[in-house]
């Protein structure tokens, strides 16, 4: 392994903290990797603090101690596995720390999501199928897809248009609320945008020990759900 300085192995670490907090991957996860990587490139603890919008990172003894802000947060689990495959990489030193780093920048600046059209059509798929399992009829299935799909459009470029956390789910929730009133059936679409992720790692990271960010996920989770509670009882109080 070639020689590297502390600032670079502190860049490194950081730049994959990074993405994997923003596309969704849990505390422990994080912490894990960056100290796997520390500990490959100079035999030496790595020590960290995450948090949902901050990640601070050293190295035991080191002279210097580096912060990383995470400003937006996501779902996008294929980031967080190619993070894990490019540090199991390095950590079998089949490639240089510089190399790493180089390949998690390149991975930072891609978008990974599939297209916005497969995405619809998933969703569409998604709410038809939930809304049998729940005990739906078969008559309702094309209605609900549509719902689900135009709900799915609503939030998505809702999410991109307002800077206002928690609009996008409410207005997206309203609009599946008001177009369900039509064939009285609503959680198969709805089902779409609750955060079941952020909820599972919540408490995945309480479990973990993670308390403050257990806590901090499990408070944006529950807002969330509850801003889609409003957005459906406003329709069903106002418009049924």
């Amino acid at each position: 392994m070639e020689e590297t300085s502390e600032d670079l192995l502190l860049e490194t670490c950081l730049l994959a903290g990074k993405i994997m907090m923003e596309s969704g991957a849990e505390m422990y996860r994080v912490e894990d990797t960056m100290s796997r990587i520390a500990e490959t490139a100079t035999e030496t603890k790595g020590i960290s603090f995450v948090t949902p919008t901050g990640i601070f990172m050293a190295l035991q003894g080191g002279s210097m101690v580096k912060m990383e802000q995470i400003p937006t947060r996501t779902i996008n689990l294929e980031k967080v596995s190619m993070v894990n495959d490019l540090s199991r990489e390095f950590t079998m030193r089949k490639i240089s720390l510089g190399k790493l780093y180089t390949q998690l920048r390149t991975l930072d600046k891609e978008v990974k999501f599939f297209p916005v059209w497969l995405q619809v059509v998933a969703s569409a798929v998604v709410s038809g199928t939930l809304m049998m399992i729940f005990g739906g009829v078969w008559k309702d299935f094309i209605a609900t897809s549509l719902i689900g799909a135009i709900g799915f459009v609503i939030f998505y470029y809702g999410t991109e248009f307002f800077k206002v956390k928690f609009l996008a789910e409410f207005l997206a929730a309203f609009s599946i609320g008001l177009l369900s009133v039509l064939v009285k059936m609503v959680i198969g679409a709805v089902m779409l945008i609750v955060p079941g992720v952020p909820i599972t790692n919540a408490v995945r990271d309480l479990l973990a020990g993670h308390l403050l960010s257990g806590m901090a996920r499990g408070t944006e989770a529950l807002i969330t759900a509850g801003t889609i509670g409003i957005g459906i009882a406003v329709v069903f109080r106002f418009f049924t």
